[in-house]
């Protein structure tokens, strides 16, 4: 639990870092994503055992490093039609020893993940003034629910939520989760507008805490299921505690295109 924690608190620390070189250099989210997005898409190949099929893994990394910085070119149409073009290219000349359920499954999620954490940048992008919070408010959102459900499991976990898929989640944990991000919401509102002195929507901040608990379980869930599938306990041991990259953010991959939508139009500044 210690090493859980340490490696979170290292998480926030580096979230924080890029709030701080926000203002001076916008890229650095846009970077930030990419790194996160191509790492994501290493991991998977490497679960399904396709890491050194380079004919497919190269395109796919190239496009996870593209679609992030489609917000800043509108390119993001172009890079998918030239991704999926090598990758059909590249299946039809090694058809014979890939699978094409594999590379269907490595193509849609190569292009999935990029474009879900890229949402990220168009969240920063939308609010026009203090645009890092709903940042922050997306991966809190997506993490406080890990969180409140962790430390409701461990002490109140009883009954089973999904055996079969993550055997360890439970169905107080899961309440848990959900009044803990809520809760987490709520308090980072108040915080805000007291430091900042600036009219925060409250309704938006509960809606993204309560809908955005249910998109962090299905996000959870959903790579649980990929990585039992693959017959691995993490994509990677990248971070001490949690796993790779895409066991810490499955559930911001949900939440983050969620919190965009919802945003449009229901904004937390008036």
């Amino acid at each position: 639990m210690v090493t859980r924690i340490l490696s979170g608190a290292i998480l926030v620390l580096f979230v924080a870092a890029i709030v701080v070189f926000n203002s001076s250099f916008p890229l650095a989210l846009n970077i930030v994503v990419a790194v996160i997005s191509s790492w994501a898409v290493m991991e998977l190949f490497g679960a399904m055992g396709m890491a050194k099929r380079y004919t497919f893994l190269v395109p796919s990394l190239l496009c996870a490093v593209a679609l992030p910085f489609s917000t800043v070119v509108p390119i993001g149409p172009l890079v998918v039609f030239l991704y999926l073009t090598l990758m059909f290219t590249a299946q039809l000349k090694e058809h014979a020893s890939v699978s094409f359920k594999d590379i269907g499954v490595l193509m849609l999620m190569s292009v999935m993940i990029p474009a879900a954490l890229t949402t990220l940048v168009l969240i920063r992008n939308h609010s026009t003034e203090h645009n890092m919070f709903p940042v922050i408010i997306t991966i809190l959102a997506a993490w406080a629910a890990d969180v409140g459900a962790y430390f409701a499991g461990v002490f109140f976990g009883k009954h089973k939520m999904c055996p079969n898929i993550s055997p360890k989640k439970t169905i107080e944990g899961a309440v848990g989760g959900f009044i803990f991000n809520v809760l987490v919401m709520v308090a980072c509102g108040l915080a805000f507008s007291a430091y900042s002195q600036t009219q925060v929507h409250y309704l938006p901040l509960v809606l993204i805490g309560a809908i955005g608990w249910g998109y962090s379980v299905l996000g959870d869930l959903s790579f649980s299921l990929i990585k039992r599938s693959c017959h691995i306990k993490d994509f990677s041991h990248l971070i001490p505690g949690h796993g790779g990259i895409l066991d810490r953010f499955d559930s911001v991959i949900f939440v983050a295109p969620f919190v965009y939508f919802l945003l449009t139009f229901l904004p937390i500044f008036g």
